[in-house]
């Protein structure tokens, strides 16, 4: 199963683009919501995004929690997380379930005190 479909890709980069637009203009970026989750089956690694680089549609900004008890907000390689193999296999997976509830940094606020994503 692929990381991102489509539509979450083409919001993601939606969102990306217009984060840009606005560090140009004024520098104040707007707080979108997640798009998309991701996980690893094996361990505790979660990723909450919400935007794609729009001049490297490689690169996607959110939430990243490696189970560490950091999370921290950032960017991440597709590609490296889609190359990621754990135990018989397994690859990082995107929850099909997740419904976002609240902003991104309303998320990190929650996961900085928590120690991890609770989402």
């Amino acid at each position: 199963m692929p990381l991102l479909t489509d539509c979450q890709h083409a919001r993601m980069l939606a969102n990306g683009r217009a984060n840009a637009e606005r560090m140009a203009d004024d520098g104040n970026t707007q707080d979108f919501w997640p798009v998309v989750k991701l996980f690893c089956p094996w361990g505790a690694a979660t990723w909450l995004l919400s935007e794609i680089d729009p001049e490297d549609e490689d690169i996607a900004f959110g939430l990243c929690d490696l189970g560490m008890g950091c999370p921290e907000l950032g960017s991440v390689r597709l590609s490296e997380l889609a190359a990621i193999r754990g135990p018989a296999g397994l690859t990082i997976e995107r929850d099909l379930h997740f419904k976002p509830t609240k902003s991104l940094t309303a998320y990190a606020a929650e996961a900085n005190e928590h120690g991890r994503i609770s989402a």
